[in-house]
């Protein structure tokens, strides 16, 4: 199976044209290859894995999930790959395995640090410091779309204290993720 980057952006980019869900989409993608090379997993898997969790998001937002395998199967993604992208529900039954855990553990929390570092005066990063975002977590005005209970759950997952995973992850999007 092809699980290059090139590969899985040309299947994002004929599904998904929104400007915030592509920025989403490649903000998991360097969560999930930063955290692949903590755990000493395959980075281009994990980064495609993360590339293309919300393929079918634009089109079908009320049945997200439902269609990954019709859109991912005809370009020769296996079973295990799709359930791998198809584990980030919430109300996902099966035990999870790492990837899948790191997967779930990443998807809300990137989208808290980018709209964090969206409201500092230099927009940075780079900059943000995890008091700030765990300050911002309590304010439940902010970024309200965001389920906290997911980003705690997500940490308590992966066996991590929260404000290391947050600033794990944080310094992962700092490295490689250019908000546009």
């Amino acid at each position: 199976m092809d699980t290059t980057r090139e590969k899985a952006w040309n299947i994002l980019r004929e599904h998904v044209q929104e400007k915030p869900l592509l920025n989403h989409c490649l903000a998991v993608e360097v969560a999930m290859r930063a955290y692949a090379g903590k755990y000493g997993e395959d980075v281009e898997y994990w980064g495609a894995v993360g590339l293309l969790h919300d393929v079918d998001f634009e089109k079908y937002p009320e049945e997200h999930l439902d269609h990954t395998e019709e859109i991912l199967k005809p370009h020769g993604y296996t079973g295990q790959f799709i359930t791998d992208i198809e584990s980030h529900a919430r109300d996902w039954v099966p035990e999870r395995n790492l990837l899948q855990k790191v997967l779930l553990g990443v998807d809300e929390l990137t989208g808290f640090i980018i709209a964090c570092a969206l409201v500092r005066p230099d927009k940075s990063i780079a900059n943000l410091q995890v008091k700030s975002v765990m300050k911002k977590m309590k304010d439940k005005a902010f970024a309200r779309a965001v389920n906290r209970e997911t980003i705690v759950q997500g940490a308590e997952m992966l066996g991590i204290d929260l404000q290391e995973h947050i600033e794990f992850v944080t310094a992962a999007l700092a490295k490689d993720f250019c908000m546009s």
